[in-house]
């Protein structure tokens, strides 16, 4: 059936609109809402669908299918509504960042292009951030600049958002950044005065000073083209009011005033890297007084090479392994070194030629574990404490 599309035309001082409800179509997980008149803009040209409630039913999404304005509510909410007036309110937050975001991207779109060269192939408007791609695969950060403070100039001089309804026959006349759509009785084209024509059916400012500001947050490489993200309006305020209290935080914990908290957190890397390579250098000297220890209290079982099994108790299955290493540098025997803590085990041998694998896979898998390594290391884990145990019991 066909709605009426209000949602250009609503006073945005108003709470609430009637319209009808004239079909209620259920669907595979949810109920379709047919009115006769909408202020729900649907979902397209890379913006959302709106929100609101429908005689206080919330909407999930608004789609358009073969021309019909679907108004998609949950199964559950679907069986509350019938046929007859309606009340509609729409969430007008929602639509006015939406509408904001769309107006910036048309806005940021012209500037590339005029300041650049540069075509945008695609762009979508999230509820967190909001893409263009645009073809080319250089976009350096002195470009990212140049363009922010363009359309920044662009706010600031409110240009008028000018909406122009034409047949295809006459779209020619108006320099569009894209191609128009084919099939259409009216083309809507979206005017930035001095900065952007554009065929679109979103819904837009009427001046780019509400805007407010826009923000690009970065450039990277895409599929041979680069992805900018940005943001506009109000969540521009949200994004720096985030960022100066994380800077706060970095701030005292830093004890570096805010404007110096990058340099900051570089002197507190560095530092950190420091005392990482010191506390690796002490680790391997620590594994090498153990092993040391190890071999000079183990008591080698009989068989070639001779069997070394140990359990540490208070280390992990990284230390034990440390401690393996150094000791597998000390000794031709097979060690064999338990975490029971990790319930792992870890064995190591150095002599040449021979493999540790047959002496442990089958053991350790018939008590229920797994793992595995090379001929002159091997490791493994089990379920339990039990199995673990039952493991090293039948080591030879």
């Amino acid at each position: 059936m066909q709605t009426q599309r209000a949602y250009y035309d609503i006073d945005i001082t108003r709470e609430s609109y009637c319209a009808e409800i004239r079909e209620i179509r259920v669907l595979q997980d949810t109920v379709a809402v047919m009115l006769d008149k909408t202020i729900f803009y649907p979902e397209g040209g890379g913006q959302s669908g709106d929100r609101g409630t429908i005689n206080g039913v919330a909407l999930v999404d608004v789609q358009e299918k073969e021309g019909e304005i679907l108004h998609l509510v949950s199964a559950l909410d679907g069986a509350r509504l019938e046929l007859g007036p309606a009340v509609l309110v729409l969430d007008m937050r929602r639509r006015r960042d939406f509408t904001v975001l769309h107006t910036a991207q048309h806005l940021l779109s012209g500037t590339i292009l005029r300041l650049t060269g540069t075509p945008t192939v695609s762009m979508h408007l999230g509820d967190e951030l909001c893409t263009i791609d645009v073809d080319t695969k250089v976009f350096p950060e002195e470009t990212c600049i140049m363009v922010e403070e363009a359309v920044a100039d662009a706010i600031e001089g409110d240009q008028p958002v000018i909406i122009h309804h034409c047949p295809p026959e006459k779209v020619s006349a108006f320099p569009l950044r894209k191609v128009p759509p084919q099939g259409e009785a009216v083309i809507r084209v979206v005017e930035i005065q001095g900065h952007d024509f554009s065929p679109c059916c979103g819904t837009h400012l009427a001046s780019t000073g509400q805007i407010g500001m826009l923000r690009i947050l970065g450039a990277e490489k895409y599929k041979g083209m680069t992805r900018i993200t940005f943001i506009a309006g109000r969540r521009v305020l949200r994004d720096s009011r985030l960022l100066r209290h994380n800077g706060e935080l970095s701030s005292r914990g830093l004890k570096v005033p805010v404007a110096e908290t990058g340099k900051g957190v570089l002197a507190l890397l560095e530092k950190t890297n420091q005392l990482e390579r010191t506390i690796k250098v002490l680790e391997e000297e620590n594994a090498g007084f153990r092993a040391e220890a190890l071999l000079r209290q183990a008591v080698p079982h009989r068989g070639e090479p001779a069997l070394l099994v140990e359990s540490i108790p208070d280390a992990g299955i990284d230390e034990v392994i440390r401690i393996g290493r150094a000791a597998q540098k000390l000794s031709d025997a097979l060690i064999v070194l338990v975490s029971p803590r990790d319930v792992k085990f870890a064995a190591f041998c150095s002599v040449k030629g021979v493999d540790i694998r047959p002496l442990l896979k089958g053991n350790m898998e018939a008590q229920g574990g797994h793992g595995g390594g090379g001929a002159s290391f091997f490791q493994g884990t089990f379920p339990s404490g039990a199995a673990l145990a039952a493991f090293v019991d039948a080591l030879p």
